[in-house]
């Protein structure tokens, strides 16, 4: 007897996730898995970060907090964004979750209810979608090609938009493609979100500082709009710290408020141990960061050169984040003894059963062309993955 509610059962699982826990379970066989799912970072969290968790623990921060944080981690935040983007937000408009993730959410919980529409450009992060659903909204979704670097043009924006629009989510730089939008073409979304005073933009930006073409750039960087922008960040990928679970959202204050009082009702604050080590690494000298993004790139670069050397996959050049997102559809149709491969998750399913490396497919991001990989793990991880990609593909006739 299924007595779960229609919001949960309207919901699907986290395809990422789905994907790791598989790969763990062959693990646990004794399977040698090459792990090329998972989202994070394969650093440690930098010395000084951890060192002030340890400070905060050994000083007692261990009560409550205000739910949308610490001042003083807020008026850390405030200072990134004046410093780092040029964007003027006070510490009172600003709350912290456990997550960007959370941030995201509660933004769409806040602002959604029935029959309001979201736009997403796809290919689009794994749980937006799901997070609408949740809001018991409609996702629209934008198809955006391989060939316009999967970047949603002002065009297709404003074809997508009705009357029923409340909200777009934008993701740069873009998991799971890489992508980033310059200033150009952000001022080009910006102008026609100008016409629509009734729509919030939420404008995930937890990549930033994976960047290899120079300064990140927001939307909220245009009066215009600014004042309908929720900015979304946290310090899980720049910094190492993905378990932490340490987000946050600026944004204007009414909606701040409004989420404020969403998460007073069901997580209240994030962690204190957290937010005083995200104030540590907000405050700290930025340079891990660099060595970090710098080690990606390198890792990026090797990876390309390892994909160019495969038959049937095109890849562009991601600009940001971790992953490449090749098109893999030259290999439907084709089949290896009983396995046929119809799609990116066929495809998926076969590169960890029979090449023993985990990736997630495409049409988890709404993209069923292409397959995600991460490249957040060791060059020799990455040669011997791509190896056996490369070699188990060649089998499919």
């Amino acid at each position: 007897m299924n007595q779960l509610s229609d919001r949960l059962n309207n919901l699907q699982p986290s395809a990422t996730l789905a994907m790791s826990q598989k790969s763990s379970e062959l693990k646990a066989q004794g399977v040698d898995v090459i792990n090329l799912s998972v989202g994070e970072p394969d650093f440690f969290t930098p010395d000084v970060i951890k060192k002030a968790a340890e400070k905060a623990i050994n000083e007692n921060f261990s009560f409550y907090t205000p739910v949308p944080g610490y001042m003083s981690l807020r008026k850390a935040i405030s200072d990134k964004l004046k410093k780092e983007n040029g964007l003027d937000y006070a510490p009172e408009q600003i709350i912290c979750s456990n997550g960007a993730k959370q941030s995201v959410c509660n933004a769409l919980l806040s602002i959604i209810g029935a029959g309001d529409e979201v736009i997403i450009p796809a290919p689009y992060w794994v749980s937006y979608e799901q997070m609408v659903i949740l809001a018991e909204g409609k996702a629209v979704i934008v198809k955006c090609s391989i060939d316009q670097d999967f970047k949603m043009t002002p065009a297709q924006l404003e074809a997508a938009i009705t009357p029923k629009t409340k909200a777009l989510i934008l993701c740069s730089p873009s998991n799971p493609t890489g992508s980033i939008y310059n200033k150009e073409e952000l001022k080009g979304l910006a102008d026609v979100l100008a016409k629509y005073p009734n729509i919030i933009i939420i404008s995930d930006e937890i990549y930033e500082h994976i960047n290899y073409i120079g300064g990140h750039q927001s939307i909220a960087q245009f009066a215009e709009i600014k004042e309908r922008v929720a900015v979304v960040n946290g310090v899980s990928k720049a910094y190492a710290m993905t378990g932490w679970r340490l987000g946050y959202m600026a944004g204007p204050l009414w909606l701040v408020k409004a989420c404020n009082k969403l998460q007073g009702q069901y997580t209240s604050n994030p962690s204190s141990i957290a937010q005083k080590a995200a104030e540590a690494a907000y405050l700290m000298d930025q340079s891990p960061v660099e060595e970090m993004r710098k080690a990606f790139e390198r890792r990026r670069d090797l990876v390309l050169n390892l994909v160019a050397d495969i038959p049937g996959l095109k890849c562009r050049k991601p600009d940001g984040a971790f992953y490449v997102f090749p098109e893999c559809k030259s290999y439907y149709g084709k089949s290896y003894g009983d396995r046929k491969i119809n799609n990116s998750e066929d495809l998926a399913i076969y590169l960890l059963e029979v090449a023993h490396v985990a990736s997630v497919s495409g049409s988890a991001f709404g993209d069923d062309d292409c397959i995600r990989m991460s490249y957040a793990t060791s060059d020799d991880n990455l040669k011997e993955a791509f190896k056996r990609i490369k070699e188990k593909l060649s089998l499919l006739k």
